[in-house]
């Protein structure tokens, strides 16, 4: 870190600081709620600036969205204790999905941080679900969100197929769940028929392309090969 940015990022949290010294002498704010939520919000910033500074420092991401994870659940519990409910959990999902976000956004070779990402954020939308969705429709959002982060990744620059094995098995299980929750039937008894039938089918087409490209590629090789010989052999003629 270049001596600037180290004074910057100094010179912000003495200010903050100081701003907060201020209203707690004022007594327009008990800032002893806030300290721990200062200390994580610098120490996160601090580790915001370091990826910002270049694309080797993509980890750093993650550290940095943990802390202002934690500066932001310390604030609203502190001051909104008993209207919080389950936000403050929510919220912190959040903020360590864009960290993992951020991974990928920074360095497209980081394909792994979606993962990590989808996970979070479904979490994070289960937890905010109310209360009154109990049971199956918390099920099927789960499923569905893990499969819409494992579809996502066919959307990489890799463009990877196996991702949509995973993901088919858990859009059949999420829409089960949602089914079930919406018409009461009981779907789960015929998922230890349709789950493996679906893997199965998935898993046979699976193999069956991958064996066609090579195939495909080995005859074109062949093809390539006795070419030359061909040519030789008309000569000849």
């Amino acid at each position: 870190m270049k001596a600037t940015t180290a004074s910057i990022i100094a010179g912000v949290v003495l200010l903050l600081a100081g701003i907060l010294l201020l209203l707690d002498t004022l007594r327009v704010l008990d800032t002893a709620v806030l300290v721990w939520p200062f200390i994580f919000g610098a120490a996160g910033a601090a580790f915001l600036a370091v990826f910002s500074r270049s694309r080797a420092n993509w980890w750093a991401a993650i550290p940095g969205f943990v802390l202002l994870g934690l500066a932001a659940v310390v604030t609203t519990t502190q001051l909104w204790p008993g209207a919080a409910g389950d936000g403050p959990g929510s919220l912190f999902f959040l903020f360590i999905s864009a960290g993992f976000a951020a991974v990928y956004l920074r360095e497209r070779a980081n394909w792994w941080a979606l993962i990590p990402c989808g996970v979070l954020l479904t979490l994070a939308l289960v937890v905010a679900l109310p209360p009154a969705l109990d049971g199956t429709p918390v099920a099927a959002v789960l499923f569905l969100g893990f499969a819409a982060t494992f579809a996502a990744l066919t959307l990489t620059p890799e463009r990877m197929k196996w991702p949509l094995i995973p993901a088919a098995v858990l859009a059949v299980l999420g829409l089960s769940f949602a089914i079930q929750s919406a018409v009461n039937f009981r779907t789960m008894e015929y998922l230890t028929a349709v789950v493996p039938l679906i893997a199965g089918l998935c898993l046979l087409y699976y193999a069956f392309h991958s064996r066609r490209g090579g195939t495909r590629h080995t005859g074109r090789a062949v093809t390539d090969q006795l070419k030359p010989g061909l040519g030789d052999a008309h000569g000849g003629h």
